[in-house]
């Protein structure tokens, strides 16, 4: 995953003393069926279906090591109950619904999501944020 302009800036004004930034306490995982790109404007989020964000504490995430911190735990999405299509990527967000985009991931192969299907899972240590 790759970090979006957004916190790119808001991490780099604080470093190097520009502004305060604050973390956000939860994370939340999105699904998309398109490459969100660097601004977020091509996030194309499942509609309906039982489908929501995945909400995580500082404690479902590793220490980073070398540039990357990954998932510590199975991320599982709520089990649809419509079609969601082929998730492609995901994204990082500080808010469950709307709120600021933070990175985005390609999947290293297509989720087809389907309705009474199983749910969008990924696998411990199956989603790792880099800085490099």
């Amino acid at each position: 995953m790759s970090f979006s302009d957004y916190w790119e800036n808001k991490i780099l004004d604080h470093i190097f003393g520009k502004a305060a930034y604050t973390a956000p306490t939860h994370i939340y995982v999105a699904a998309s069926t398109a490459d969100p790109g660097e601004s977020g404007s091509g996030l194309s989020e499942p509609a309906g279906g039982n489908y929501a964000r995945v909400e995580t504490d500082p404690a479902d995430w590793t220490a980073a090591a070398d540039g990357q911190i990954e998932n510590a735990a199975a991320i599982t999405f709520p089990t649809p109950t419509a079609d969601w299509g082929a998730i492609t990527h995901v994204a990082l967000f500080d808010a469950a619904t709307g709120g600021h985009f933070l990175a985005r991931g390609q999947l290293p192969t297509v989720q087809n999501i389907y309705s009474g299907g199983g749910p969008l899972e990924l696998s411990a240590g199956g989603l790792a944020v880099t800085l490099d």
